[in-house]
């Protein structure tokens, strides 16, 4: 960043007086709110960090590091004494004196954007590191960055106000000095990383869940034709036959057998190899059985792969109509794979939601299955008169905050229909849902959730 651009910025947060939260909204980005209403991002990517100012943000996920817990307690709450760029360095510094502190302590966040190791740093005020966002041990860096290690200063630069270093995040500020040009500059900002972000995340998400489309539609391809399978089990029952009807003719020897079929035309069947002669009919009932019973289960089949195929183009539509990251997220998380394996799940979707677990059945089969999983005081939810996707949320009989229903509302509908409209989503406990047959249920003392659905108009 530049050097005037990082000035600029602390003379503005030297305007007020108090922290009122500090935390984790993605894996790099900090949130600091300040006055109870003012909020500014700090995103410490190496190599690309920079600042904006926008509205409150919820985190993606839930991050209890302890970073995080000491950023939290240390900081939240806290008087903010002054926000500095200590020696004309890449450096933003804040001190503040702790909430809880009943003596004249202060500790200080250092936000520090030194290209390959940008990183935020908590420090006392013997510059011991407290913790730090990224850990650097003296075998990457003379520079250590650890817990109860004293922080050396970065290598002096000698930088005019106009010189940059290697991260030029902030092109297009100016050198503004009023406060309300700052923000405006710093929301400028936001809103430029802001669209080239959801695009990129959009993009990523879209060939994400188009590979899935493609897997099933390819999968349904590969299905063995019913007919076809019932014309084999026959054709390998009549084979079965043959041989019992022309054991006596069979040498052990015998790779083929020359005969003549029940309509009197004459067939030469292959003998399967290693086999004793009293039991080559059995290999070809056998192989009649098991195309008979393939004939029977295909329709099972295909309408599973169907159905999962449709669950993942309703993600695809939803992802097409998403307005901001937090919600391409909450469609296609990005630790999903890991997660699910975490959890040895092998029926339905993982999903988290501010650290609430929540599980979505793809079809009948595994809407089925999430109730028989789904411990009494789990909340239940389902689209009114519509068949739907079931959702389970993982409650651990904690009451839900209703941004955990709202967005787990929003997950079903998303997922289960393509039309625009206003649909009713009822939730109650697991309790109190009575299964009648498969995933059809009767349930009562439930609560509504009305969601909207809109942008569908541009799908085909």
């Amino acid at each position: 960043m530049k050097l005037y651009e990082l000035q600029a910025i602390a003379k503005r947060l030297n305007n007020f007086t108090f922290i009122s939260r500090v935390r984790r909204i993605e894996d790099k980005t900090l949130e600091i709110m300040l006055d109870k209403s003012e909020s500014y991002f700090f995103n410490m990517t190496r190599g690309h960090s920079f600042i904006y100012r926008a509205p409150s943000q919820r985190p993606l996920q839930g991050y209890n590091a302890p970073f995080d817990t000491l950023l939290h307690s240390l900081m939240s709450g806290g008087k903010l004494i002054s926000v500095e760029v200590p020696n004309d360095d890449r450096i933003l510094r804040f001190t503040i004196a702790p909430k809880s502190s009943y003596k004249d302590k202060t500790i200080h966040l250092q936000l520090e954007f030194t290209g390959k190791n940008t990183n935020a740093i908590l420090l006392d005020d013997n510059e011991v590191t407290i913790e730090a966002l990224r850990h650097i041990d003296s075998d990457s860096s003379f520079r250590v960055v650890r817990p109860g290690m004293e922080l050396l200063p970065i290598p002096r630069r000698v930088l005019s106000p106009d010189n940059t270093t290697s991260e030029s995040t902030h092109q297009g500020v100016v050198r503004a000095q009023h406060p309300t040009e700052i923000d405006q500059l710093l929301e400028e900002k936001y809103l430029e990383i802001q669209k080239q972000r959801l695009q990129d995340i959009k993009k990523q998400k879209l060939s994400s869940v188009a590979k899935k489309i493609k897997k099933f539609s390819q999968l349904l391809e590969k299905l063995p034709n019913e007919e076809k399978l019932a014309i084999q089990a026959k054709e390998h029952s009549n084979t079965g036959n043959l041989i019992l009807a022309n054991l006596y003719q069979i040498k052990p020897y015998d790779t083929k057998l020359k005969t003549f079929d029940f309509e009197g035309n004459e067939v030469n069947i292959l003998l399967p190899k290693d086999l004793k002669v009293t039991r080559m009919s059995d290999y070809y009932f056998n192989l009649a059985k098991r195309a008979k019973s393939k004939a029977k289960s295909v329709h099972i089949e295909q309408e599973n792969l169907s159905s999962k195929k449709a669950f993942y183009e309703n993600i695809y539509h939803a992802l097409e109509q998403a307005k901001t990251p937090y919600e391409l997220e909450l469609l296609v998380p990005k630790r999903a794979k890991s997660l699910r394996k975490k959890e040895k799940l092998r029926e339905g979707e993982l999903f988290w939601i501010e650290g609430y677990k929540v599980l979505v059945g793809r079809n009948s089969n595994e809407n089925q299955k999430l109730l028989e999983i789904a411990k009494a005081n789990d909340l239940w939810m389902h689209i009114r008169d519509v068949p739907s996707s079931h959702v389970i949320i993982k409650t651990d009989k904690q009451n839900l905050p209703d941004s955990i229903i709202q967005a787990a509302a929003k997950l079903c509908v998303d997922f289960s229909v393509k039309n625009a409209g206003d649909y009713e989503v009822d939730y109650t406990k697991r309790k109190f849902v009575k299964v009648q047959e498969g995933s059809n249920v009767l349930y009562n003392k439930y609560e509504t959730i009305r969601v909207t659905k809109e942008g569908v108009e541009i799908r085909e």
